[in-house]
Order: structure tokens, then sequence, then C-alpha cells
């Protein structure tokens, strides 16, 4: 069973269970109020494999298949060799984190705050993977024709970023944007050619 498969199956599992059961929801829960001010700095982790109802379960196991089995956890093994799959597991890890600790800064003294979701974790393994590959092509909203990967990028980037700080509704759209920041810096501190190559395969999509 692949990285990414297992991932699934194990999100799947608890988010299932904490459809029912109440204290296992808000045992994993992402409260940071809570955290600040004793510890439980587990959370940063076991949010990401808890979700709001079905479809937001759905949605992000759907994009974490899609992006993560046969692309990206494919390609860290194949950039990284031996390396690659410890590397595409920190990546997803690192994400769930990074993803999440701005609203943990902003919010530690907000009771009422709490978040729950792998979305973040997700976002760093799609940025990942259209760094690898600006010119693979995504459906992208309301356009009915592909884009190039990268130019999806900046549009999810832009968006993410204006819908954060208009801070609406209830969907983490902050965790979206630093959970991609964060999959786009981690591939390229890992090893730097990979951006140059990204920059040189724009230039050829231009040429």
């Amino acid at each position: 069973m692949s990285v990414t498969l297992l991932i699934i199956v194990i999100t799947a599992f608890v988010s299932i269970a904490a459809f029912s059961n109440r204290q296992l929801f808000d045992r994993f829960k992402l409260h940071p109020a809570i955290m600040n001010s004793g510890g439980e700095a587990y959370r940063m982790f076991t949010y990401a494999l808890v979700h709001a109802d079905w479809l937001h379960l759905a949605v992000n196991m759907y994009v974490l298949y899609n992006f993560g089995e046969n692309a990206t956890e494919t390609v860290y093994a194949l950039a990284f060799g031996s390396k690659g799959i410890l590397f595409y597991i920190l990546l997803y890890l690192g994400g769930a984190v990074l993803s999440v600790f701005p609203s943990y800064e902003k919010n530690k003294h907000h009771f009422g705050y709490t978040a729950v979701g792998a979305s973040g974790a997700v976002s760093a393994v799609v940025f990942a993977y259209i760094l690898f590959n600006p010119l693979a092509t995504f459906y992208f909203l309301f356009i009915p024709f592909p884009i190039p990967a990268y130019v999806f990028g900046l549009f999810y980037l832009i968006i993410s970023y204006v819908l954060a700080k208009q801070n609406r509704g209830n969907i983490g759209h902050d965790a979206h944007f630093f959970g991609a920041v964060f999959g786009i810096m981690y591939t390229i501190l890992l090893d730097k050619e990979i951006a140059l190559r990204f920059v040189e395969l724009i230039k050829l999509h231009w040429s």
C-alpha cells in the first residue's frame, strides 16, 4: 500500500469514527486557546484526521488521492531515491502543521476558534506537484478549458490569500494558502535545482 493510500485510510477511519463520537472530535480538533493554556500540542497533527462532514472528508481525500497516489509521491520517490518516501511523509505532516500555525498564533487567545480538516496538508502535496510539473493542465472553477498548473497555482494562491484576508465563512483559506507555500518552499529546500527547472519549463512554454 502506498503512503498516500495509508494516509487516506487512516484519515477516513478516524474522521468517520469522529462523526458519531463528539468526544473524539473535540479531542482531536485544533483548538489554539486550549493548546496555548494547557499544552496538547498533538492537536497540530490530529486536527487533520477529523473533518466537519462527509463532503469535507470526501473532497480532501479525493484531491489527495489524485495528487498523491500517482503524482507527488511517485515524483518524490524518483527525485530523491531511497529518501523520497520519508520526504513525502514530512511534506504531508509539515503541511498539516505549518499551514495552521499562523491561525494558531492569531487565535491562541480566542476560545471560540477551532479548525479541522486536512486541507493545508493536501495543498502542500498539490503545490509540490505543481513545482515539479508546472505545465500539467488543470481545470479551475468556471473556466471551461484546461489551464497550465502554474497558472492554476497562481490563481489559487491569490484567491486563497484574498479570501483569508476577508475571513468569511468556515473554510480555512489561510490554511490553503500557507499549506501551498510550505509545499513549494519545502520542496525547493530539498533541491534548489527543482526551482530552476520550474523556471526553465515556464520559459519554454512562453517561447
